[in-house]
């Protein structure tokens, strides 16, 4: 049997979705366990959570091109030759 009032653990579960987090489950290694515990300490201190970000974006994050046509646009083309050549193949008998 099910009890009418929601356990603390519940509403506070509740009130954080509200304010905008999300529960999250990663694996890592057992030495890796509090370097993630801090990361995820920085990303909600309003003190460091700017900073945290913009360093984790900057080393970590894949930059998300979008689209082919954007990935094109910003890809260095110094020094590729785009001419084609007008050969236009051998004949053919049938």
């Amino acid at each position: 049997m099910t009890s009418a009032n929601p356990s603390p653990v519940t509403k506070w579960r509740k009130r954080r979705q509200r304010q905008g987090f999300v529960r999250v489950e990663v694996q890592v290694r057992k030495e890796d366990a509090s370097l993630v515990r801090d990361v995820a300490t920085a990303l909600v201190d309003p003190e460091r959570e700017i900073e945290a970000r913009a360093i984790l974006r900057e080393k970590i994050a894949m930059p998300r091109s979008g689209s082919l046509k954007a990935l094109l646009a910003s890809a260095p083309l110094e020094g590729i030759d785009l001419e084609r050549s007008r050969e236009f193949g051998r004949d053919v008998a049938l």
